[in-house]
């Protein structure tokens, strides 16, 4: 599978979609801010424009992420939940935790160390 990259900023963010245990794992790699964050919510719908029913958001290589990427994640999980499925973090190095803290995104979505026990869970 291929990267999907905004092409006039493609050293910025990398995500990548794939299916794990009928689970939509979207790894991510790079900053996340209002200029690319229409490549992410696409990279967390399905085909269609949906939410798959369950969704691990890999933000282990996610250097930076403002409030736009909090809104794309809440968007998500809300549109995950409506399915009857879930969206659960996994992987979030410190200053992007301390953002979902700060804003309170780890109570609202599950967040895990890893996409091993995100996908558990």
């Amino acid at each position: 599978m291929t990267d999907n990259q905004q092409t006039d900023r493609p050293q910025r963010l990398s995500v990548r979609p794939e299916e794990v245990d009928g689970v939509r794992v979207v790894r991510v790699r790079g900053e996340i801010d209002h200029d690319v964050t229409d490549v992410l919510g696409r990279a967390l719908t399905s085909e269609g424009g949906s939410a798959p029913p369950r969704i691990v958001a890999d933000l282990s290589g996610v250097t930076f992420m403002d409030s736009s990427g909090i809104n794309v994640l809440v968007a998500a999980h809300q549109r995950a939940s409506e399915a009857r499925g879930w969206l659960r973090i996994a992987g979030a190095q410190a200053p992007v935790a301390r953002v979902l803290q700060l804003v309170g995104i780890d109570v609202l979505i599950p967040c895990r160390a890893t996409v091993e026990q995100a996908l558990r869970e």
